[in-house]
């Protein structure tokens, strides 16, 4: 993502709190603001450390709230099969996402398709079963690496 998408993506980050009564606070905003940067999932640890260098010692508190703050608000994602988190395409619009990973570079990519969610939702109630989370990842090759252009 470039500088101005990723100031883009921030102002936009700001306004969705606002117009839910939230708060970005500086360290929240710093938090979303290395995901949006990052190429690919970032983990916790990763984004203490970063914040450390800068901050001074912190502790793990401080980014899981942070992470929990954004992940309530819709603005990032957590990728359950790594543990890591990625900004999210659509904040302003409430939304169930799958997500395609690259198992070679690691690259990460945001799908909405209502009609899987339905189609999960459908199949659970003809079970008797209430869906209420998906977690659908998908793992392949992206297109650069599939024809073996990806930089090492």
């Amino acid at each position: 993502m470039t500088s101005q998408q990723v100031e883009i993506a921030l102002a936009r980050a700001q306004r969705v709190c606002t117009l839910r009564g939230a708060r970005l606070t500086p360290v929240r905003r710093r938090v979303l603001e290395l995901i949006l940067r990052a190429d690919q999932p970032t983990k916790a640890y990763v984004l203490l450390a970063k914040l450390e260098q800068e901050r001074g010692k912190l502790g793990p508190p401080t980014i899981y709230r942070a992470l929990d703050f954004l992940l309530a608000h819709q603005l990032i994602h957590k990728v359950e099969t790594s543990n890591a988190f990625v900004a999210c395409d659509d904040a302003e619009r409430a939304h169930q996402s799958q997500f395609v990973i690259c198992e070679d570079c690691g690259a990460t990519e945001e799908i909405q398709d209502d009609d899987i969610v339905a189609s999960l939702r459908r199949l659970g109630e003809m079970r008797g079963f209430a869906v209420e989370r998906q977690v659908i990842e998908a793992r392949g090759l992206c297109p650069a690496c599939r024809v073996g252009q990806r930089q090492a």
